[in-house]
């Protein structure tokens, strides 16, 4: 369902996941399952307001951008600051076999859900000419 990305490209988001930093936050984890014929995607981005939050396809890329900006208090001693924040980014790269023109999204409860449908495969018939007969064209 979903195509496969370069191997050290995984391995640098897995380590950006683990120990983002406060420069460059810690990515968006992320869930996809096929279920009734289509990808289901479940992306987790607790405390974003669900409103600046950009979804794009572009090339069979979809681009999941968010923001959560840092609540900083003035006149507050910080004792930890942990919960990361800025820009989140995620791209999914789509097979063919997914309609990227019909996906649907809802936010609930902190977790962005993409609905994709699986596209139908068509099967067409190519008809083969022979002897002195004329070429006969494809269709589908």
């Amino acid at each position: 369902m979903l195509m496969r990305t370069d191997p050290f490209r995984e391995l640098d988001r897995l380590a950006q996941q683990r120990l983002g930093t406060t420069a460059r936050s810690a990515v968006m984890p992320m869930d996809a399952y096929r279920h009734e014929g289509a990808l289901l995607v479940h992306l987790d981005l607790p405390g974003i307001d669900p409103e600046p939050i950009d979804l794009n396809v572009e090339q069979n890329v979809l681009t999941v951008k968010a923001e959560r900006s840092a609540q900083e208090a003035k006149d507050v001693d910080m004792f930890l600051a942990e919960r990361p924040h800025g820009i989140f980014n995620r791209e999914v790269f789509l097979s063919e076999t997914l309609d990227a023109d019909h996906i649907e999204a809802s936010y609930d409860a902190g977790v962005l859900i993409m609905r994709i449908l699986v596209a139908e495969a068509k099967a067409r018939k190519i008809e083969v000419s022979h002897g002195g007969s004329e070429k006969k064209e494809i269709t589908s």
